[in-house]
């Protein structure tokens, strides 16, 4: 009966180790936003965004046209403060969590990453592709979180596959981001100060979120919401916290069961 009873435990923790999955960084009402700044928003040519534009305390947004907002532009008011508020602490959940893999000094192109915190000492490089493989996950989340800055060179690529989704990625970035040109990012960038999309780098399923800096774009496509971007949420698959409650009830079912049973032989 110990040895059932050991094993029982072990197999509680077990349980709750292996659903003890990466937090949700939760954007708040951020997550209605597309871009959103903190001193500045400009945009040169023909730059689409699918989602809402932003700017607090900042009050400055210039190149809309030629640019395009499919939502709606706060610049100043208190939908871009609230904003702001969400985002804040959005970024200190991200930055706050275990780190479960060290990358410093890594490149990121030519990794194929699984759901968890990923972190940086200092600067991220992202030159080629990167894949982020959700391993059939919906809720899959991936954290990285960024020292200093984070830059993609020229046609580097981010893919989500088997299941995810970019509004589950968040890249925390301790200064300033810079993606490349004709860079195809994904995931919510969380910078610190300013975000810089160089001339065709398109964010296909994520926001470019300023907390203290300016956003600078450059006919680029940023959609919250695209084909194949859907909220991991709304997933039929239980929360981490449902998942640890159901496996640990489902134990102690068993472990009552063997009690009976060893006291009926007794």
């Amino acid at each position: 009966m110990k040895v059932r009873s050991v094993s029982l435990i072990i197999l509680l923790l077990w349980a709750a180790d292996v659903y003890a999955t990466t937090v949700n960084a939760g954007l708040g009402t951020a997550n209605l936003f597309a871009i959103l700044g903190g001193t500045t928003v400009t945009n040169t040519g023909p730059s689409a965004i699918n989602g809402n534009l932003g700017l607090w305390s900042g009050t400055s947004v210039t190149g809309f046209p030629p640019g395009t907002v499919s939502g709606t532009i706060d610049a100043g008011n208190a939908s871009a403060m609230q904003a702001q508020m969400d985002l804040t602490g959005a970024y200190n959940v991200a930055a706050s969590q275990p780190c479960g893999g060290v990358l410093t000094g890594q490149n990121l192109g030519g990794q194929t990453l699984t759901a968890g915190v990923y972190c940086f000492a200092s600067s991220a490089q992202l030159n080629g592709n990167l894949i982020l493989n959700a391993q059939g996950d919906a809720n899959a989340v991936f954290i990285f979180q960024i020292g200093s800055t984070l830059t993609t060179l020229s046609g580097s690529n981010i893919t989500i596959i088997n299941g995810g989704t970019g509004n589950n990625v968040f890249w925390q970035v301790g200064s300033s981001a810079t993606l490349g040109t004709a860079s195809k990012f994904a995931g919510n960038i969380l910078a610190l100060s300013n975000i810089t999309l160089d001339a065709g780098a398109d964010i296909s399923c994520g926001r470019a979120l300023a907390l203290n800096g300016a956003v600078s774009l450059d006919t680029n496509h940023v959609s919250i919401n695209s084909a194949g971007c859907t909220d991991g949420t709304s997933a039929a698959a239980p929360e981490p916290g449902t998942a640890v409650l159901l496996t640990i009830g489902l134990l102690f079912g068993l472990a009552c069961r063997s009690h009976v049973s060893s006291t009926r032989a007794a």
